[in-house]
């Protein structure tokens, strides 16, 4: 694919996804100023902590940009930490003091939903538009989706009925690290979708 993904370099695990992209054959490179988006086709925002993420962003004024290019079109992805920043809301009990958000997913969510890091776990998923087999995805001191507008589509739920993905446009927001895994599909698909988006930044 001819395509270039960016992926969010300030804090976190960016290493594994620019790791899957480069399994993939796919250009990708960090970014951490507003420069570094010159070029790319869509954007990875990894797991980390999503506070400090937020704060970074808001400092390397990378918040509103990356805001305006994805009302543009230009598709995003974010894992744990990620799907967080790209809420429009986090829970009242589970919110930090300050806690910047891109708020372009309509969902609402709680960090730490599924306790500390001991809590972490596996499990296989369908995800609808990776088709079978199932997707492993790996849960560490994830977020859970509490509740979802009426624009958002679920992509994958665990076997309780939750929903952990979710897709509004071109934004895409997973409870899980898919990273993590061997399993390149849901790389391909985001880039897929970047591939077929008609908003390119310059």
């Amino acid at each position: 694919m001819a395509v270039t993904i960016g992926v969010l370099a300030l804090q976190g695990d960016f290493a594994e996804h620019l790791t899957a992209l480069a399994r993939l054959g796919i250009a990708a490179h960090e970014v951490r100023q507003p420069r570094d988006l010159a070029g790319i086709d869509g954007l990875i925002i990894p797991g980390g902590e999503s506070t400090t993420i937020g704060r970074l962003l808001e400092r390397t004024e990378l918040l509103g940009v990356i805001r305006d290019l994805a009302q543009r079109g230009m598709p995003l992805w974010g894992t744990c930490a990620g799907l967080i920043l790209l809420a429009r809301e986090v829970t009242a009990e589970t919110r930090a003091r300050h806690q910047p958000l891109l708020g372009l997913l309509d969902i609402v969510v709680r960090r730490n939903a599924f306790g500390s890091q001991r809590e972490s776990f596996e499990c296989d998923l369908v995800v609808e538009p990776l088709g079978p087999p199932p997707l492993r995805a790996v849960f560490i001191r994830a977020p859970l989706i509490d509740a979802i507008g009426p624009g958002v589509a679920v992509l994958a739920r665990l076997p309780d009925g939750r929903p952990v993905a979710v897709r509004q446009g071109s934004i895409i927001g997973t409870a899980f690290h898919p990273e993590l895994t061997n399993d390149l599909r849901f790389h391909r698909w985001f880039c897929e979708l970047a591939e077929r988006a008609t908003v390119h930044t310059v």
